[in-house]
């Protein structure tokens, strides 16, 4: 989230989309009710089914599902028709202004692709996505994992060329003007099956809060996983982002574009590196291109690319003080300036070693075995069944969790007779580990508050903590090398495990390792500000590239500092009424609550809105001051023009993404799911999203309408039950014993169904067979001319059941149905929007 759950009951307007928040996420929503109680904020609910959330919106649009890019393409282009932008943010606080280089060309000019693309690789040359001006700056150019050869080129230039008018056919706008010029709302009628009528009342609600040029009001956006779980998944939120930008809406209170997470650590996980192509803090990854720290560094540090009146405080230029800090907080002492910091014990990613990559490398075999903690990767899916035919296939599995689940017991999967058990060579190791409740740390929820909760119960029987056995595993492979020797031992027993209790480590000294601290004593030569050696770190402004700090993440500097653990804090107290709360827990970065708030004010340094007042400038003290943590130069004048975006080497939020920010296109342009009903109506020859990949094994198939596929499915959560493993409670499985299909009524007046009985959902890779829900919740749609009907079902049933809901459940895994195939940027499945067929089971 770039604001937060509590920030909700600022704004003035909330469009929801891609995700279900009365339902999925319960409490958090009482404060978009809270928006809707005390400022008569109005909500648009745009949703495949009419949910709970649906039921309090004041505006209900019904979408097919993965065509939110034709929606919210269609708002920018009402918005822009319709004089409904912010025109001061838009000209100094985006890259609306910059001019693109000559020779970029959009999709409609190009059959469907951005100028550069090879249809033999499905790849692009991205050397035409960059602006035009002098001299070429470093880093920054390759957001994605090389494979070895040179660092890509060319480079940001360092003086954009300008036109403060907007009026240059060649500056961003124009072209973000032109390209969403073909989203009429004819175009979104046809895609999406929101009727025009309805569609507009829409685009005319959301963007009312820019009337007449009005700033004070702000709108917010907010989506989960209905956005992610797509093949252009990234480009659905940066569609957001540019609507957001556009408006005026991000920096502000009430405004911003907001992720709601589905777990309560999933934004923790990515900040400490649960992707295989970032280190904590969203560092890149080195390549084997990287040959040494400094020319990892040259390639992942950014300079400063704006108009040359401009400033950029380019805060990614600190990577080097980062990186060097992170190292140390690995290797300690092994980590000096002669040896790079110790830059070769890091391992260098030469592949996609993501979620559906690593199955499909196990289905080959080159993978041969997996430690699968809190994760059910068979249930998980996408496409269950190959995942359980890759597990069959590897040599060991090892599952750490507090049930058996369908990943333990792949072997048993229905279908399996006893004779093919035999057969199955795996040897599964399940270890009984903790719950949530019999361990402490910290959660970092989807605002990005980092709160740290301590032990409630003691674990039951044999059961260990997580990090005992990452511990256990981690000691007995050192004493190997210390015994044995090998290739390459030094990263092993350099590793820094400086713990109390080395066989389990306290999870407090884990965060202060995270926070850092000085191995040296500094001083801030502004402020005399003395830390000495040993001492923790008050935040990450401290860190430094000479060896003299160690930090294990940059972001979480700050979070356990020599005032304690300020993640452990619970004071209540909002002075400003803001919802900011900043005594509660502790935000990344910088316990700033809501990011870019620089933008909340106008260029002169007033907020837009005083009676919502987040940062301003102080003339008198010259200096950024306010009810939050200014997030930028805190002495940085007005009249300095530096831009509110500070991690941008521009400074200026991205409407275009320069270079390699994005593997499938510059700007966000719709493309077909994987699976879908009809041709893209834009560019029919060109309907799915070029860049992306299919697998080639015998499990990756992929249905058509040809084949009977004519329904369009999706799969969401229930309030009842919490992913896979409430099912292993009878409370929660009395609640939902057996599991339904929404159907729309006027499809099962055509089949002749009723509701009750059993069908089976069948997509091109297996079969679902639960009961029939008849709905009016889902209605048909008229999609480019042709009738289509949507169905939906919640994922959380398994082939692992209890007394509860014995003989109500067929045993069968939602994700048995859905595809093999990921977004190009972040590599999330396409779980969301598939085809399928419907019969009587």
């Amino acid at each position: 989230m770039t604001n937060g759950w509590v920030d909700m009951k600022n704004t003035d307007m909330m469009l929801i989309m891609g995700g279900n928040p009365a339902e999925n996420h319960p409490c958090g929503f009482k404060w978009p009710i809270e928006a809707k109680r005390a400022r008569n904020a109005k909500i648009i609910s745009v949703d495949p089914r009419f949910t709970r959330t649906s039921a309090v919106a004041d505006l209900f649009c019904q979408i097919r599902a993965g065509t939110d890019i034709a929606f919210l393409g269609g708002v920018i282009h009402y918005a822009i028709e319709n004089n409904r932008v912010a025109k001061d943010y838009l000209a100094n606080f985006t890259n609306a202004a910059f001019i693109v280089n000559p020779g970029f060309q959009l999709p409609g000019d190009m059959d469907g692709v951005f100028s550069g693309f090879d249809a033999k690789t499905q790849t692009y040359d991205k050397s035409t996505w960059n602006y035009a001006g002098a001299s070429g700056g470093e880093g920054n150019s390759s957001a994605q994992p090389t494979t070895g050869g040179a660092p890509p080129a060319p480079r940001l230039p360092e003086k954009v060329e300008f036109d403060l008018s907007l009026q240059n056919p060649n500056c961003v706008f124009q072209l973000l003007k032109k390209h969403y010029s073909r989203y009429t709302p004819e175009m979104v009628e046809r895609i999406t099956g929101i009727p025009k009528e309805q569609f507009l009342k829409a685009a005319e609600l959301y963007t009312s809060i820019r009337k007449d040029g009005d700033m004070k009001k702000a709108g917010t956006i907010i989506y989960a996983v209905g956005w992610t779980q797509h093949s252009f998944g990234t480009q659905i939120i940066r569609t957001a982002a540019i609507l957001q930008l556009l408006l005026g809406n991000v920096g502000r209170a009430g405004g911003g574009v907001n992720a709601l997470r589905g777990h309560s650590n999933i934004q923790g996980a990515t900040d400490m590196a649960g992707l295989f192509d970032s280190l904590p803090g969203y560092l890149k990854v080195p390549t084997p291109a990287d040959t040494s720290f400094d020319s990892w560094m040259k390639r992942i540090t950014p300079t400063p690319s704006k108009p040359a009146p401009w400033d950029s405080f380019n805060y990614y230029g600190n990577t080097p003080k980062f990186a060097v800090s992170y190292l140390k907080a690995l290797f300690g002492d092994a980590a000096t300036k002669q040896n790079g910091w110790a830059f070769d014990y890091l391992p260098k990613v030469d592949r996609n070693y993501s979620w559906v990559q690593m199955w499909d490398d196990m289905y080959n075999g080159s993978v041969k075995g997996m430690l699968a903690f809190g994760m059910n990767g068979v249930a998980i899916g996408p496409n269950s069944k190959k995942n359980i035919d890759a597990l069959k296939k590897a040599d060991f599995l090892v599952v750490g969790e507090i049930y058996p689940d369908e990943t333990s017991e792949f072997w048993k999967s229905p279908g399996i007779t006893t004779d093919e058990m035999k057969q199955i060579q795996t040897t599964v190791y399940r270890l009984p580990c903790a719950g949530f409740a019999e361990k402490d740390g910290s959660f970092t929820n989807s605002a990005r508050w980092v709160l740290w909760k301590n032990t409630a119960l003691p674990t039951p029987g044999d059961t260990r903590l997580d990090q005992a056995i990452v511990a256990q595993i981690f000691l007995k492979i050192r004493e190997l090398y210390k015994k044995e020797g090998g290739k390459f031992p030094d990263p092993i027993l350099n590793l820094t495990w400086n713990y109390s209790v080395p066989s389990s480590p306290p999870l407090a000294e884990v965060l202060k390792e995270i926070n850092g601290k000085a191995l040296a004593d500094l001083e801030d030569p502004a402020t005399k500000q003395q830390i000495k050696a040993g001492q923790q770190l008050p935040g990450f402004a401290w860190l430094k590239d000479d060896g003299t700090t160690s930090c294990g993440n940059w972001i979480y500097s700050g979070s356990f500092t020599e005032a304690g653990n300020q993640t452990a804090r619970r004071d209540p107290s909002d002075p400003s009424g803001l919802g900011l709360h900043p005594g509660w827990g502790w935000s990344w970065p910088a316990n700033r609550r809501v990011l870019y708030n620089r933008a909340s004010c106008d260029v002169d340094g007033k907020p837009w809105d005083p009676t919502r007042k987040q940062v301003w400038w102080n003339e008198s003290t010259q200096k950024w001051v306010g009810n939050d943590v200014p997030d930028f130069k805190v002495d940085s004048k007005p009249k300095d023009h530096m831009g509110p975006f500070i991690m941008n080497p521009e400074g200026v939020g991205r409407i275009f993404g320069p270079l390699s920010a994005f593997a499938d296109g510059p700007l966000p342009e719709f493309y077909e799911p994987i699976e879908s009903p009809i041709d893209n109506p834009l560019h029919p020859q060109q309907t799915h999203n070029p860049v992306v990949k299919r697998f080639k094994t015998p499990e990756d198939k992929y249905g058509t309408p040809r084949d009977g596929y004519t329904i369009v499915c999706t799969t969401y959560r229930m309030t009842e039950l919490y992913h896979y493993w409430t099912k292993n409670n009878p409370m929660n499985v009395q609640l939902v014993p057996e599991p339904f299909v929404e159907i729309p009524a006027e499809l099962a007046n055509d089949m002749g169904l009723h509701g009750g009985e059993k069908i089976k959902v069948s997509s091109i890779r297996g079969d679902y067979i639960a009961k029939a829900m008849v709905t009016k919740r889902i209605k048909p749609m008229m999609i480019d001319g042709k009738k289509v009907y949507q169905i939906g079902f919640p994922i959380h049933q398994g082939y692992r059941g209890i007394a509860e809901d014995e003989g109500k459940d067929a045993r069968t895994l939602a994700n048995l149905l859905t595809p093999t195939v990921f977004d190009p940027n972040a590599y999330t499945p396409e779980f969301k929007g598939f085809l399928v067929k419907l019969e009587k089971a």
